[in-house]
């Protein structure tokens, strides 16, 4: 049985080679090229969009947290501040974010990121559309990422 096996290979290795080979050889032509990504900085910041710099992390162990929020049309979010920096990318729509002391107002359209501002008091409103945010936020385990103005509403 052993020599019927080891003369049938002998028989059938020269018939498949030929099918096999191009296939052997077109893997080893579609191997990965290696080569660096494109890169685009969309933000790069010390301070906020109402200029005031960035003093510090919070202490502790890092935690990042990456949200999606979406605002529906002709929608202003409840005043609030961050404890921590952060930044935003416009998805689709605008964000016109107003800080609440100054009166400063910026809008922020889709394809645009921004730098939000730390302590503090602002919103986002959105535009004629909903406007669908990319957030960002360096803080530490258990640290809110927004908190309301006392007595008003959470921002999400």
């Amino acid at each position: 049985m052993r020599r019927a096996a080891v003369a049938a290979s002998f028989i059938v290795a020269p018939l498949v080679a030929p099918l096999v080979a191009p296939l052997v050889a077109g893997a080893s032509s579609h191997a990965q090229t290696v080569k660096p990504g494109q890169r685009e900085v969309l933000l790069q910041a010390t301070k906020a969009w109402n200029g005031d710099a960035y003093a510090r992390y919070p202490a502790g162990t890092p935690q990042l947290t990456m949200l999606r929020v979406t605002i529906a049309a002709h929608t202003a979010l409840p005043w609030h501040t961050h404890p921590v920096p952060n930044v935003g990318y416009v998805l689709s729509g605008q964000l016109t974010i107003q800080d609440r002391e100054t009166g400063k107002s910026r809008t922020f359209q889709a394809g645009e990121a921004f730098a939000e501002s730390v302590d503090d008091v602002h919103r986002g409103v959105a535009g004629d559309t909903p406007t669908v945010l990319i957030l960002t936020y360096a803080g530490t385990p258990g640290l809110p990422t927004s908190k309301p103005v006392q007595g008003g509403d959470k921002e999400y």
